[in-house]
């Protein structure tokens, strides 16, 4: 099987052609003869659609605003308890209190142990919710879910927990190019790719 726009070659089981992103059209058998066709004549016939379409970027960009608002909330109802279980209040109330006056080194430390375990357990958190929805049944966070969208491979199949996690990370070197350039791809470019899509070989797509 070769591709109508490239002429690369496609395996029988993608969605889309891996060099050029063109969709494949796919069979899809009458289940019922039309009115007035003889019922012999339709036996074995195939009709071929393709109904793929890109997600652009308004719509990945809510669904981005809906996700960070739930990450938010649940980050802030951690925050706390983690907070006052690494002792928050009594490194707080231990910082110098006057203008000028120096830290000391153990307060230095204390402070930046407890500042990098939050930070790490909210990236953790980030990970495990972009990557477990992403990868699971759905194929997209709740506010994908929420917008029509889900995430594919390039052949348009479900992506593991690894491939997820990997578009995860990749969202870190998205976020390296100044002004939001590596977002902005997926408003211009042909499969509506950000940059950790293409870093990750991933397509998002709605229904």
């Amino acid at each position: 099987m070769f591709c109508s726009k490239c002429g690369a070659a496609i395996s029988a089981d993608s969605a889309f052609c891996q060099t050029c992103g063109t969709p494949v059209p796919r069979p899809v058998v009458a289940s019922a003869p039309a009115a007035g066709v003889s019922p012999h004549a339709g036996v074995g016939a195939i009709a071929y659609a393709s109904n793929v379409t890109y997600a652009g970027f308004w719509l990945r960009f809510v669904a981005y605003l809906v996700d960070n608002l739930l990450l938010g909330i649940v980050t802030m109802a951690l925050f706390i308890p983690f907070f006052l279980m690494m002792g928050g209040v009594a490194i707080l109330e231990s910082l110098p209190h006057h203008h000028g006056e120096p830290m000391e080194p153990g307060q230095i430390v204390a402070l930046l142990t407890m500042v990098f375990t939050l930070i790490g357990v909210a990236l953790i958190l980030q990970w495990l919710y972009y990557a477990y929805l992403e990868s699971g049944e759905k194929q997209a966070t709740w506010g994908k879910q929420m917008l029509g969208l889900y995430v594919t491979d390039l052949s348009g199949n479900r992506i593991s927990f690894g491939r997820a996690s990997g578009r995860f990370f990749a969202k870190l070197i998205t976020r390296l190019i100044p002004l939001w350039i590596g977002w902005i791809m997926a408003g211009f470019t042909e499969r509506r790719q950000a940059l950790h899509d293409m870093i990750a070989s991933c397509l998002v797509l709605r229904h």
